[in-house]
């Protein structure tokens, strides 16, 4: 194995796609940045990149507060709008249906549909150049009450999180392993073991629509087994376009109704930041 040495770049993933939220529960604002993480344990204390040309910069700029909120897989449409559109332009939270609601510690909204949403006042502001970063304290952490058991353990693996990776979102894959396994001889056997499994990557669900889409013209090349024609129908691409606004009314409304507002609401729980 070779390696190639590029010029410096924004190389390290994956990093979550987190919805970050500020302004006030009256007039909320949110925005998807990537260039977040932990910066120290005691005490707890992230950032966030930002752009000097974003409303969010504005808005957190003056309030220095901001809410980190951890997007899930089924959120991953709302996530993309959220870092494209802006907040001078759109309603975010109309167009996409997020949900605002109080924070425990700070002025700024979090978000009802996100697991998990850290509470963060800005201590410093450091400009780097393209981006400025906000450092802040994490003063509180709600989660959602759906993944904590009877023992009060909160699952976060249960929560089905986003990550993003070099322009693309992905799920994350399975659990490799609890921190320290190295240095526990049953454990450390059994990852060793792993170590020799060959993971394939599977093939990107847009891609391959892409080719099922430049295959639409053809005829189905066999009879399926499963059809009531004698003769194969040739197969015809859908014309109509999927409402899945209507689906969920029909299948998940009582009568076929229209769902009330906040359908969903999970509960959160506040957790005052954990040491390390």
């Amino acid at each position: 194995m070779t390696k190639i040495s590029w010029k410096p770049g924004t190389m390290v993933y994956p990093l979550p796609p987190a919805l970050i939220s500020s302004g006030s529960l009256e007039k909320p604002n949110v925005m998807t940045a990537a260039w977040t993480g932990i910066i120290n344990s005691e005490p707890p204390m992230t950032y966030v990149s930002i752009r000097p040309m974003r409303l969010s910069h504005d808005i957190i700029s003056q309030t220095k507060e901001f809410v980190i909120n951890l997007p899930t897989v089924n959120m991953v449409t709302a996530v993309d709008f959220c870092g494209v559109k802006s907040g001078r332009d759109v309603n975010k939270f109309e167009e996409t249906g997020l949900t605002p609601i109080a924070s425990s510690n700070i002025s700024a909204p979090q978000i009802l549909q996100c697991p998990v949403s850290v509470e963060c006042k800005v201590v410093d502001i450091k400009k780097l150049g393209s981006h400025d970063m906000f450092m802040a304290e994490i003063v509180s952490v709600d989660v959602d009450d759906n993944f904590i058991d009877a023992d009060g353990k909160f699952w976060l693996e249960k929560t089905g999180l986003l990550a993003f990776a070099h322009g693309h979102y992905f799920s994350l894959g399975r659990n490799l392993g609890s921190f320290g396994f190295s240095v526990n001889k049953k454990r450390l056997a059994l990852m060793q073991k792993m170590e020799k499994v060959d993971v394939m990557v599977k093939e990107r669900k847009a891609i391959i629509l892409e080719k099922r889409a430049e295959a639409e013209e053809r005829p189905l090349p066999h009879k399926s087994k499963f059809a009531k024609h004698k003769k194969a129908i040739p197969f015809e691409p859908h014309t109509q376009k999927f409402d899945g606004k209507a689906k969920f009314k029909k299948h998940f409304s009582p009568n076929g109704q229209a769902p009330a507002e906040n359908f969903y609401k999970p509960k959160k729980h506040s957790f005052k930041p954990k040491k390390a």
